[in-house]
């Protein structure tokens, strides 16, 4: 047993040796930096990776010679035309990959959150087909050793995350979730989960406490079996670890691609929560969870910048630094 697990280890580590700590540069926003700015703080802070939410040419210019990787996200608007056609598909990765060769891209996120029971329902049909055609191109290419496809989802996906144990995908969307698993089962790709222990948090503030939230309780809260919870994080992260595997894909490792703590606009937000999250954030996805401990998760904290377009106004304060560059608060990306 103990080979096999350790052997399970390496196979679910290979996607993810170095745990990079990036984060997300939303641009719903009239003030923010420059992109060369914006690679230049990158780059000061050691932030190792950025995801973007659609092509940028401007930041893609910016970050060619860089060494922060890349995830670039292909929005939901433009799945339905990738989906319909491979020659269109081959076309965005010839504009918006191949066009930077000096880039290191990492990722492609297909779409955003999109399942068929929540707002985005009528993209559900064209997350799969613009998977693969992605996927197609980027391997005509030679590329699909270096650069992965996913499609971000976040905890609706999920029933029953408390015990940790008990989660599953929902059943009612398993003809939209079952076969996207298989594909990224079949071709070795990770999960892409948008995470946030926050909204859990604000919508249950009688029953969970903050400092299970930000990773300051100091025993365990929920005890599942052999594993010990001590954080809401790693047992969210668990829940879907479970789904996975009674899904069929134990394999597959899990991409935190959003995650992160608001300073101003609701219950439970302030610059000091903030910090607290996401520095305890930064040194706890380096141990993994109960369930896959050792195995470290990469990591994208939401979110660089105030978006100061969003609504409400809980929607514009989760950025780590303001929008002339000054850090919100002390955060340690070492």
């Amino acid at each position: 047993m103990a080979i096999t697990l350790f052997v399970l280890g390496l196979l679910l580590s290979s996607l993810n040796p170095a745990a990079a700590i990036g984060t997300c540069f939303g641009q719903v926003a009239d003030n923010l930096p420059s992109p060369s700015q914006v690679v230049s703080q990158y780059q000061q802070y050691n932030i190792q990776a950025m995801r973007i939410y659609g092509p940028d040419s401007q930041v893609s210019q910016a970050l060619q010679g860089s060494n922060v990787q890349l995830m670039v996200g292909v929005p939901n608007k433009d799945l339905q035309s990738i989906a319909s056609s491979q020659d269109n598909a081959n076309s965005w990765i010839q504009n918006n990959i191949l066009s930077y060769p000096n880039v290191q891209f990492k990722y492609i996120a297909v779409g955003n959150e999109i399942r068929p029971n929540n707002g985005a329902s009528q993209y559900a049909q064209f997350v799969l087909p613009a998977m693969q055609n992605i996927w197609n191109a980027l391997q005509q290419h030679g590329l699909s050793n270096n650069i992965k496809v996913s499609t971000p989802w976040e905890m609706g996906v999920i029933k029953n995350t408390y015990p940790p144990s008990a989660g599953e995908f929902d059943p009612s969307i398993q003809g939209y979730t079952q076969p996207i698993i298989q594909f990224l089962v079949g071709n070795g790709l990770p999960l892409f989960l948008n995470c946030y222990p926050y909204f859990s948090y604000k919508s249950d503030t009688a029953d969970i406490n903050i400092n299970y939230a930000l990773f300051t309780s100091p025993g365990t809260v929920v005890q599942d079996g052999q594993y010990a919870y001590q954080n809401l994080l790693f047992a969210m992260l668990d829940s879907v670890n479970w789904a996975l595997e009674k899904a069929g894909a134990g394999g597959v490792t899990i991409i935190l691609t959003e995650t992160g703590w608001p300073t101003a606009g609701d219950v439970g937000t302030s610059v000091a929560n903030a910090q607290t999250y996401n520095n305890n954030l930064i040194q706890k996805v380096q141990q993994g969870t109960p369930k896959r401990p050792g195995l470290a998760i990469e990591t994208y904290i939401f979110d660089m910048y105030n978006e100061n377009l969003k609504s409400p106004a809980l929607e514009q304060n989760w950025g780590l630094f303001d929008n002339t560059g000054a850090p919100k608060y002390q955060v340690n990306f070492n």
